[in-house]
């Protein structure tokens, strides 16, 4: 009975020491749970309505909720009396492993941030980056998905697409299409002009607004080399670009416009003894 009493005692003088420091640590995590969850969905919903990108969203909302709930399980082993000052410089020293076992990741994942968040471009966009050209498939948090135009699958890192040079092909929705043509000099311009006027302004895939144009670009080699500048919408670019060709071609031939003549200077060399 004297050894029940003596464990007794001590349990008892046990729970009167640590008993509210448990009940005080536990009752902080439960509400530190909770509140954790809650930031977590005003956060989420926050973004939401300021329109970020989905992926970003997530990820985002992961990470707060991760940074809380570690941040939490911190303090309540602090009020356990548990040393936290070793705990933390364990998660700064790991956390330094990580960051420079992963530079290259960490870079990408900077970028693909910096990419959701700017937005130089969107899924759907057509881009020109780190000399490649293709739709934008996908934008994940390390990599972007690019699909070009032989159908293939090109993966870029987000560090060196955010750092990088990036023209998009998408942004105002038109682009101009450059094709360049060759008559001869005899031709009557005026002529000239109003067959390729007309000439795109029939095809369908040809705005109206910009106003297509050709113009002189050079009279030299024996010719004399036309702009022809009209706009499309992106999706039509290369539509235009190719039917164009051959519609200028037709109609140069039922308009009798000539094309421009190859000369060619031919040397005779005679060789004497």
């Amino acid at each position: 009975m004297e050894q029940v009493n003596t464990y007794t005692k001590a349990l008892t003088d046990w729970i009167i020491v640590f008993g509210p420091k448990v009940l005080g640590a536990l009752l902080v995590f439960i509400i530190g749970l909770y509140v954790t969850n809650w930031l977590s969905r005003v956060i989420g919903k926050s973004m939401n309505r300021r329109h970020f990108d989905v992926s970003l969203q997530s990820f985002l909302s992961s990470m707060v909720s991760v940074g809380l709930k570690i941040l939490l399980l911190v303090t309540v082993a602090g009020m356990l009396g548990i040393q936290t000052t070793s705990f933390v410089a364990l998660i700064g020293a790991l956390g330094l492993a990580v960051g420079l076992a992963l530079q290259g990741s960490l870079a990408n994942f900077a970028g693909g941030v910096l990419i959701l968040v700017f937005k130089p471009f969107k899924v759907g966009d057509i881009i020109e980056t780190q000399g490649q050209t293709g739709v934008v498939m996908e934008i994940q948090i390390f990599n972007t998905i690019l699909l070009t135009g032989e159908n293939k699958t090109v993966i870029l890192a987000n560090g060196a697409v955010s750092n990088g040079t990036i023209v998009n092909h998408s942004k105002h929705g038109t682009l101009r299409v450059d094709i360049t043509v060759g008559i001869s000099p005899d031709n009557d311009m005026q002529k000239v002009r109003q067959v390729v006027e007309s000439t795109m302004i029939a095809n369908a895939h040809v705005l109206k607004d910009p106003k297509p144009t050709v113009n002189i670009l050079k009279v030299a080699d024996g010719m004399v080399t036309l702009a022809v500048r009209p706009y499309a919408e992106t999706g039509h670019y290369w539509d235009v670009y190719f039917e164009l060709q051959e519609t200028l071609k037709t109609a140069f031939e039922k308009n009798a416009i000539a094309a421009p003549l190859h000369t060619y200077v031919v040397v005779n060399k005679t060789q004497t003894a």
